[in-house]
């Protein structure tokens, strides 16, 4: 069990005010149950993208949260809707008219496009509970299929046949007409077909808990609420979830806030408690659309983790969750070097402070120590100007300005792997080096004269205050200018790193030797 700490009741950071909230849903008394159920939904239509990953790591972080405040036992249930029916085929996927002829039918009765699981469903499923088990989650993992089956559902089922009419008077009014024509909140599973059909119930024979349906051939056919043999319409299907598992947190995102209020309500009117909701901001893709599995525009996990550590992802769904946030790859540098500077301040930090810093919620209460002596900017330049995917030759400067290797500083040597690759598909191909000015050339031969005046064990911060002054002797005014220069002459890009830091790294003699084939006009972009 976690330990409570005192300071969390004055903690702000968001998943602390959730967790207060969270608690006061017990004031009265603890759950029947036995533990508070913390419930995160995934829909498996398509591949598992990191707004599924985000989802879960908040709601662990608001668990987190709540154990420092409580000794009521929590559970986390990662549930999948596999027994919903494929309504469209994403485009990134493999058997694009295989996977067209089984549209209608449940995602676990489809075969596996990859070749490599039980069923469509099966395979999303594994996707989702191997990220999930790679960041460590502690999770229950459930399948709808698995559970309309085994009859864990059919007593809330069986309540949704007997209120039937009631749920049709809150659905009926947020649909149009067409809509509200056909509408029902049980769907029939086609004994024919084996599809999830969107069809009107003809007759509802609730004592023997079955309806009467028209099937795709018109025949009049009765099947089960129970069992398997129905599935229920989503919003409903969510409402006789928290009932069926006495659901207590959820999170979802904004533009199902009316969803989730009206599945509020059918909740209630099956006699359950809906849980308590935070609605988050939508991630959005380089294009600023909504991210989704259908269109396969979202980042995968593992993409995200090619470029940038674990730690830095959770810092980014850490962080304001309820702002629309772009999600593409050029976000990944900053958030890792993000990430580093958050752990370097937490050692210092008072126990209040640190229940405020993200690094407290992204290791759940245990951050391990700082361990990243250079920024990823840095290393991404130094890969940029030594123009190299081999690991070797950035330690080689590495080692020359940082006591370690790549066996004592294994975080390290992962961050030189990450901005290798990050330079080879994303810098690499962009940069574009110009010729200096005149002015921009006498004060690039000032540097280079000024640096190799300076001792051979120069600090950063003296080499960068050199830097500063050749750029004021030279009348640039505003030193962004100078710096903008340096950057596009000698890296081929419009950012880029502190110069004090990166000279100081990639060697005050081969700053010399750079700066001077640029004078010479001579090719750039490869060691000295």
């Amino acid at each position: 069990m976690s330990a409570i700490l005192p300071e969390a009741g004055q903690a702000t950071a968001w998943s602390f005010v959730e967790a207060r909230r969270l608690l006061e849903r017990f004031a009265a008394a603890p759950p029947a149950k036995g533990h508070v159920l913390f419930e995160t939904g995934y829909g498996p239509s398509g591949l598992p993208h990191i707004g599924t990953f985000g989802e879960v790591a908040r709601t662990a972080m608001v668990r987190r949260a709540f154990q420092a405040l409580s000794p009521l036992p929590t559970r986390l249930v990662a549930f999948s809707d596999d027994l919903d029916g494929l309504r469209g085929v994403p485009d990134n996927l493999p058997e694009q008219e295989m996977l067209r002829g089984h549209l209608g039918r449940p995602l676990t009765a489809i075969p596996d496009p990859f070749g490599t699981a039980a069923s469509f469903g099966h395979n999303m499923n594994g996707r989702l509970c191997a990220f999930l088990d790679a960041f460590g989650f502690e999770y229950q993992f459930l399948s709808a299929t698995e559970c309309y089956r085994a009859g864990r559902f059919d007593p809330t089922l069986l309540a949704v046949l007997e209120h039937f009419e009631a749920i049709m008077a809150i659905m009926l009014p947020t649909l149009g007409k067409d809509r509200q024509e056909s509408f029902s909140p049980i769907l029939p599973i086609s004994p024919r077909s084996g599809r999830v059909l969107q069809v009107p119930i003809e007759e509802r024979r609730t004592s023997a808990g079955t309806v009467v349906f028209r099937d795709e051939d018109g025949a009049l056919t009765e099947v089960p609420v129970t069992g398997g043999h129905c599935k229920l319409g989503w919003k409903t299907d969510w409402a006789m979830r928290w009932r069926a598992l006495a659901v207590d947190y959820e999170m979802y995102g904004k533009d199902l806030i009316e969803s989730a209020k009206l599945s509020g309500r059918i909740c209630r009117v099956l006699g359950g408690l809906p849980p308590e909701g935070f609605s988050y901001e939508l991630f959005l893709d380089e294009q600023g659309h909504k991210i989704s599995k259908s269109k396969g525009n979202g980042l995968t996990i593992d993409e995200w983790l090619r470029y940038g550590s674990p730690e830095s992802l959770g810092l980014f769904m850490f962080n304001a969750p309820r702002k629309a946030k772009r999600l593409y790859f050029d976000v990944i540098p900053r958030q890792v070097d993000d990430y580093a500077g958050w752990l370097e301040k937490y050692p210092a930090q008072t126990a209040g402070m640190r229940l405020d810093n993200p690094v407290w919620h992204v290791h759940g209460g245990a951050p391990p120590p700082a361990a990243q002596p250079l920024g990823y900017n840095i290393l991404l330049n130094l890969a940029s100007v030594c123009n190299t995917e081999d690991k070797a030759v950035l330690w080689g400067f590495i080692s020359r300005y940082v006591d370690a290797t790549p066996e004592s500083a294994p975080a390290l040597d992962r961050l030189v792997g990450y901005a290798i690759n990050y330079y080879r598909d994303f810098v690499q191909p962009t940069k574009v080096y110009r010729p200096p000015t005149e002015t921009e050339r006498a004060a690039l031969a000032d540097l280079a004269d000024t640096l190799d005046r300076l001792p051979a064990a120069a600090a950063a911060e003296a080499i960068q205050f050199e830097v500063y002054e050749v750029g004021k002797r030279h009348g640039f005014t505003e030193l962004r200018a100078w710096f903008k220069a340096l950057y596009e002459t000698l890296l081929g890009q419009s950012e880029g790193p502190r110069m004090g830091t990166f000279i100081a790294l990639y060697g005050k003699e081969a700053t010399v030797a750079l700066i001077r084939r640029v004078l010479r006009g001579e090719p750039i972009g490869h060691a000295a």
